[in-house]
């Protein structure tokens, strides 16, 4: 399968043209995969976390998250919005299966028709770099953004991507149980799906840090609405 790629040699690369950009890219690959106990394992809860995520997204993605090399994917999108809702459900149910992932959204300008079955064989300016801010594995955060002309807000966006990458790595099994599935499910009905007090679920989602993880979430979720706006993406 065919990652997507930019128009031109790396070395020729055409800029990015501000006025013009079309699209989305949401990109991620899964961190020390090949240290997997169960190759088997991995790979059925990396199937599962993004055929779910592609159902649950319907028609806000352009391009469905496709799984491309193993242990990557990609998709696209007509919006940051969109994209950073899809990027946090694939995280939440990775994390939730123990499955650590470092991803990278991007803006870019497409310049090929769109394949909306399957994230591969496009190409245009935007794609080469979001890939290339995705493969840096001395960064150890998992939120990355290619915000090319907003270098302020690129910085910031990844600064918060950073604090929540921390909160992510300090959580034990509970915590991370308990923090990502109080998405979904209120504290009344998972206290009692965990078969523990209110009380104790509280005191978990403090350890948890659970208020600020929240709070850094919206921050991202401001951030983008207005990314959207400079960019002028609209679904």
């Amino acid at each position: 399968m065919r990652p997507m790629t930019d128009l031109a040699p790396s070395a020729a690369r055409p800029s990015l043209n501000l006025q013009r950009p079309t699209h989305v890219a949401i990109m991620g690959d899964l961190v020390s995969s090949q240290d997997a106990g169960s190759v088997a394992d991995l790979h059925a809860a990396f199937n599962r976390a993004i055929d779910a995520a592609n159902l649950d997204a319907g028609t806000t993605m352009t391009s469905p998250l496709t799984i491309t090399l193993g242990d990557e994917f990609q998709g696209l999108t007509q919006t940051f919005e969109d994209g950073l809702a899809i990027l946090r459900d694939v995280q939440a149910r990775l994390l939730i299966q123990g499955v650590a992932c470092r991803f990278v959204l991007g803006v870019l300008r497409l310049e090929t028709p769109v394949n909306s079955e399957r994230a591969w064989n496009m190409m245009g300016p935007g794609l080469a770099a979001s890939r290339a801010r995705l493969t840096d594995k001395r960064d150890a955060n998992a939120y990355r953004f290619h915000l090319p002309g907003q270098p302020a807000l690129e910085t910031l966006m990844e600064a918060v991507g950073a604090s929540l990458s921390e909160i992510e790595q300090g959580w034990t099994a509970r915590q991370r149980e308990v923090a990502l599935a109080s998405r979904w499910e209120s504290a009344t009905g998972l206290a009692q799906r965990l078969n523990i007090s209110l009380q104790t679920l509280y005191k978990i989602r403090r350890a948890a840090r659970f208020e600020f993880y929240g709070r850094q979430w919206r921050a991202l979720e401001t951030a983008v609405e207005t990314l959207d706006e400079i960019y002028g993406l609209t679904r």
